[in-house]
């Protein structure tokens, strides 16, 4: 019985320890189950990457592939380099002996264009030097600006052809032009000078002329008025008459006359200023405005309406002044800025009118009488003279010139 028990008991015991044993082996198999299961969840992914890799790489290969195949295309047989690279080193040598060759032009071209420059520059310099030569020749107190334009025009032209002329350089020949401008008029200064200065003493001999001449004429008036007071006085036997009289007051005005021409001879600035114009010469609103200090005015003017011009000058004003020289200044200063020739200001011609003139006048001296309208009767008379009436004056000139002619012929 009690075997029994023990072997009831050792059988229970025996399927305890089966059943726990059972239990722990289904317990690994679930373990070794699931195991499997995330094997083949990882065999399946590794499935897809390899065969997702594996299509990458049949890509890739078919890329080569193609890459392989044009590379093949593209490869060059040695036979076929070795003829290129000929070529090419054949081609290099020409290359450089091209680039010789061009090397050698330049440096001959450079050398030609440097002496190209040198001459160019020699051919300047002395252009330059010529051209300032001659304009320094030609310069004259009356061609200032016209001698300076052309001093610039030549430093532009020498510019233009590649000599080059620096600021520095062109001031200088600028400020020598000057300075030879100063000097010409200087010269030509000196030379008027002499000119007035003999003028002068044959001014002041003519006027010593014409005061002797004017003395002695009333000297021979005074003889002639005494003479005749004399009679007048012995036929009148002591007794005072109209006509002794007016004999005494004719000798008071000329011994009176005669005082007054020798002050104004002691006078070295007595004279008289004179504005005349020349309508058919010089054209309207033209004024000659200088000074005489002759007796008897009016030959100075004859005298300017010379043969040097067509027709004979009107008188405006004739100024009477015990200093002319200073009166013709002030007006030759006031009109300066009216003066017709710039370049010397010793020409006393003006454009201006004679209202104008007649003013500064007034305001300097006082007032004075004068013509507004010139006369300008050759002028005029020319402008309607007929054809026949000149050809008729022409005639006659001819005749008495052809008389003259044959009288120093007979003199001869």
């Amino acid at each position: 019985m009690d075997y029994i028990i023990v072997a009831i008991l050792g059988i229970a015991g025996g399927w305890g320890c089966a059943l726990i044993a059972l239990a722990v082996q289904r317990a690994k198999l679930r373990a070794q189950k699931r195991e499997q299961d995330l094997m083949a969840e990882r065999i399946s992914q590794s499935s897809h990457a390899i065969g997702t890799a594996r299509q990458q790489i049949e890509t890739e290969s078919s890329r080569l592939e193609a890459a392989r195949a044009q590379f093949d295309m593209r490869a060059v047989a040695y036979t076929e380099l070795h003829d290129e690279n000929a070529i090419l080193k054949r081609d290099l040598r020409n290359l450089d002996v091209g680039v010789r060759k061009l090397q050698l032009d330049r440096d001959q071209q450079r050398q030609s264009q440097e002496a190209l420059n040198q001459r160019a520059n020699e051919l300047g310099s002395r252009y330059l030097k010529e051209s300032v030569k001659w304009i320094s020749s030609s310069l004259n107190p009356n061609n200032f600006s016209g001698c300076k334009q052309r001093l610039i025009d030549v430093i532009v032209r020498c510019r233009g052809i590649g000599f080059e002329v620096p600021a520095r350089q062109e001031a200088e020949l600028l400020a020598n032009l000057k300075s030879e401008y100063e000097m010409a008029v200087r010269a030509a200064f000196a030379r008027e000078e002499q000119t007035r200065i003999k003028a002068q003493i044959r001014e002041e001999q003519i006027r010593a002329k014409e005061i002797d001449r004017e003395l002695k004429r009333i000297d021979r008036e005074r003889e002639a008025i005494k003479a005749a007071l004399d009679k007048a006085l012995a036929e009148a036997n002591d007794q005072y008459s109209a006509v002794v009289e007016n004999l005494k007051a004719r000798l008071a005005e000329a011994e009176e006359k005669a005082q007054r021409t020798i002050s104004q001879a002691q006078l070295t600035k007595s004279g008289h200023v004179y504005v005349i114009s020349n309508i058919g010469s010089f054209g309207e609103g033209v004024f000659k405005v200088g000074m005489t200090r002759r007796l008897e005015p009016q030959e100075r003017i004859h005298e300017l309406s010379s043969a040097s011009v067509p027709f004979p000058f009107d008188v405006h004003m004739m100024i009477s002044s015990d200093d002319a020289p200073t009166l013709e200044h002030v007006l030759h200063q006031h009109l300066r800025r009216n003066r017709i020739n710039r370049t010397n200001p010793r020409k006393e011609f003006f454009k201006t009118d004679i209202e104008t003139i007649c003013r500064i006048v007034k305001d300097n001296h006082g007032e004075v009488s004068f013509v507004a309208d010139a006369e300008a009767l050759q002028y005029r008379q020319s402008l309607t003279m007929p054809e026949e009436d000149q050809e008729f004056v022409e005639s006659v000139y001819d005749d008495l010139d052809e008389e003259t002619e044959e009288s120093v012929v007979s003199d001869l």
